[in-house]
């Protein structure tokens, strides 16, 4: 938070400085991982193919997609990984037709046609190699991320792992402030930590150039004579009663 500093005595001219903001600016909107499907589904269970492990944010937001089976029938499409034409039953997925047979993990190999997997820079992953191989490290917890992606702070995190600090609700991709190396959101950091300009009663956004006189905090266009509404940044300026005045006003004026 801001301190102010010491005011000039009533009566006594001062000389009002503009200062750049200190409020930290939010980091920009967080970016999220690649867009997939949100359908959930997990590996046939095994001593050689162990079910990945599922943090409960991934549970809404997973990228795990299923193929569709789709019975032979008078259309005959062209398979997305052999380019020949497909007859008899096929599967659609990622907006393609493919031969059962081929659509296959990128990685082992494995059948895809009756388990989740997970696309990633336009190849295909089971869920096991994924998780293994490819998936990011949550920050907070350390488990691997199935879902969307937060990116920020140059880490990645769960959904639910990044937090305001305050109000311990999710941030998603929201602007957010930084305070003591902690995130906060909007309204949290502007409640805990945020000044209003004693000019407007607005508050003193980052980015927004502010200068501190007569013990208050003040944007610079509003740091302005009482009188006259002549700006006083950077200049001399008088004060009575805590209102700042011009040289013009300064023993024209009672209040």
């Amino acid at each position: 938070p801001l301190t102010p500093s010491v005011s000039p005595e009533a009566g006594r001219e001062g000389k009002a400085c503009p200062r750049e903001g200190i409020i930290l600016p939010g980091a920009p909107a967080p970016q999220t991982g690649p867009s997939f499907g949100r359908v959930s589904n997990s590996l046939p269970k095994g001593p050689d193919r162990p079910t990945p492990q599922v943090h409960p944010s991934d549970q809404d937001d997973s990228l795990v997609q299923r193929a569709e089976h789709i019975p032979a029938g008078k259309r005959t499409p062209m398979c997305g990984q052999c380019n020949m034409v497909i007859r008899g039953p096929y599967l659609v997925a990622m907006g393609k037709s493919w031969h059962k047979e081929e659509f296959t993990c990128s990685h082992c190999h494995s059948s895809l046609a009756d388990v989740g997997f997970v696309e990633e820079r336009g190849s295909v992953y089971c869920e096991r190699c994924y998780e293994q191989f490819l998936a990011p490290a949550c920050f907070k917890c350390q488990q691997k991320i199935l879902g969307e992606v937060i990116n920020a702070l140059k880490q990645t995190w769960h959904v639910y792992c990044f937090l305001c600090t305050g109000c311990q609700q999710p941030i998603r991709n929201n602007t957010f402030h930084l305070e003591d190396g902690q995130p906060y959101c909007e309204t949290d950091y502007y409640t805990l930590f945020g000044t209003s300009c004693h000019g407007c009663d607005f508050p003193i956004e980052a980015g927004d150039k502010f200068l501190e006189a007569l013990g208050f905090t003040w944007h610079d266009t509003c740091f302005v004579c009482t009188v006259c509404s002549t700006s006083l940044e950077g200049q001399t300026f008088f004060s009575k009663k805590d209102k700042p005045l011009c040289k013009k006003h300064a023993h024209t004026v009672q209040f």
